[in-house]
């Protein structure tokens, strides 16, 4: 296949039919004009090369065409100048987290082998919002749903002064044990979050839980309000993250997992971080919304001004 001036519909259309064709593992290699021969062109704009016309799309382009076709990019091949060999590789849908149904979280399971840290996107927003909330002038830090402790291992490597005081709490006793291994000075505590009494954990100043609420285990709204009223200090802050991607046969694919659905779904995301907003700012909090791959609700408390 060739896509010299190829408009991006009849792309779309032609590898669609084609990867629903193709079994996981297969590779689909086709010609398109070389994107670093048009630098500054936007999608679809033509652009010649020795009188002949060529349609510019760039890497991005392909590379997100391919996450939408559940397909990764493998690296092109040099063709027939002006044009280059793209190649995509369709994924294995089973090879995914998200479909497993025993011990999801284990150190064991396709979920361990992930790094959020070295997803740029994830750590590039996820330093911002621990820069919102001045992280280095916390001294209790509470991790819900902690799992190994990658989030509080990115913290203990911004901090030049004192160590906070670091709790985690997961469900699952593996990676509890884990994140033992990794952070021995933290506390770590294999329990529900539900049943936080029990514990006796006092008042934290930095609550941070990602991808924990949308568990499908998770009663949210009541425990967010426990939280607020029972957990923080008045300058207390938050930082929840909300996984709008997925992970298929390793790879970092945009759009949130649905069950029961074909494509990625966000209503009942996108309806969760706004109840949430709305009662944290009930609560005077300001509350900011940012990410991609992850969305993340960075959440500090407005303190009143006595008047003179």
């Amino acid at each position: 296949m060739i896509f010299g001036t190829t408009s991006m519909l009849e792309i779309l259309h032609t590898l669609r039919a084609k990867v629903t064709s193709c079994t996981p593992g297969d590779i689909l290699s086709f010609h398109a004009p070389d994107p670093d021969g048009c630098m500054g062109c936007y999608a679809g704009e033509i652009f010649t090369v020795d009188d002949t016309p060529y349609r510019h799309h760039s890497w991005h382009s392909w590379d997100r065409l391919a996450q939408l076709l559940g397909c990764r990019m493998l690296t092109p091949h040099p063709a027939t100048p002006p044009l280059v060999t793209v190649r995509l590789q369709k994924l294995d849908p089973t090879q995914s987290f998200h479909r497993s149904s025993e011990a999801k979280y284990a150190t064991t399971s396709l979920f361990a082998r992930i790094d959020k840290r070295e997803e740029p996107d994830f750590l590039y927003h996820y330093l911002q919002a621990l820069d919102e909330v001045k992280f280095r002038t916390r001294n209790r830090i509470l991790d819900l749903g902690v799992s190994r402790g990658d989030e509080l291992g990115v913290i203990l490597e911004g901090i030049d002064g004192d160590t906070p005081e670091m709790i985690g709490i997961d469900l699952d006793p593996t990676a509890i044990e884990a994140a033992r291994t990794h952070y021995p000075d933290a506390t770590f505590y294999c329990h529900d979050i539900h049943d936080l009494d029990s514990l006796d954990l006092g008042r934290i100043d930095l609550l941070i839980t990602i991808g924990t609420l949308q568990s499908p285990a998770i009663e949210t709204k009541p425990l967010i309000m426990d939280l607020v009223q029972h957990r923080l200090t008045e300058t207390g802050a938050l930082i929840l993250g909300f996984p709008a991607s997925r992970w298929i046969d390793g790879e970092l694919l945009p759009g949130a997992h649905a069950p029961h659905y074909a494509f990625a779904e966000s209503s009942l995301l996108i309806k969760d971080i706004y109840w949430i907003k709305k009662y944290l700012q009930q609560h005077r909090y300001r509350v900011r919304i940012f990410g991609q791959s992850y969305w993340f609700l960075v959440a500090t408390r407005i303190l009143r001004v006595d008047k003179v």
